[in-house]
């Protein structure tokens, strides 16, 4: 088994890049979703949140309020407390679902898209370094990755003036808590980069697919 990081900031297009390889045939994990998952009633994690960051984080239906919650950690300058929550049970309900494919497929490619692999302080002493066995980095200008932002963030609709320059610097202060993708890229093993159209990234991630699937065959070997 192969155990690849795909990683990248905010607007980069490295959730594209997932998709790709999950049509190409790895298993991919997002640990988005699995913090989300981590992250509903009744979950130890939703209970410590809470208790963290009191009920102005909870929507009227009793799930977090993700917004909110994300204008609390952002713009209150909270985003390592709610990563000290967070982090240490998403990295090891990623460890458990690689562990269990392994088990399924010896020679499947695990690719695990996280924004933060590089980042996060959660990862055990050594980090990212013992997590993977290679790690991709998507990487855009930083023009494109805040056009890209506003766009989902707006959903494509017409935005004032001001709205935009709003969106801007939401999407700065992110950028901002996320390492530079020089340091990203000289210690990846490869770089995807994603300034043009979807095809173009996808075209480069069917030329790594072959040798993701090589590295794992020879690993199982």
């Amino acid at each position: 088994m192969l155990r690849v990081g795909l990683t990248g900031g905010l607007g980069s297009g490295k959730t594209t890049a997932a998709k790709r390889f999950a049509e190409l045939g790895a298993d991919v994990i997002s640990a988005d979703e699995v913090g989300r998952a981590l992250m509903q009633p009744g979950e130890p994690v939703f209970a410590k949140i809470v208790e963290q960051f009191g009920p102005a984080v909870v929507s009227a239906d009793g799930t977090l309020d993700r917004a909110a919650l994300s204008r609390v950690a952002f713009g209150e300058g909270r985003l390592e407390e709610l990563n000290a929550i967070v982090h240490p049970a998403t990295i090891a309900r990623q460890e458990q679902i690689v562990a269990e494919i392994g088990d399924r497929k010896p020679d499947a490619v695990v690719v695990i898209e996280s924004a933060l692999i590089f980042e996060t302080r959660y990862g055990g002493q050594e980090g990212w370094r013992l997590r993977f066995d290679r790690i991709i980095l998507v990487r855009a200008s930083e023009a494109t990755r805040i056009a890209r932002f506003i766009q989902r963030a707006s959903g494509g609709k017409a935005l004032t003036e001001a709205a935009r320059m709003d969106l801007e610097a939401e999407a700065r202060r992110r950028m901002a808590q996320q390492l530079d993708d020089d340091w990203k890229a000289a210690h990846s093993d490869y770089v995807l980069t994603n300034d043009g159209t979807t095809q173009e990234l996808c075209a480069q991630v069917d030329a790594l697919w072959l040798k993701l699937v090589e590295a794992a065959r020879s690993k199982t070997a």
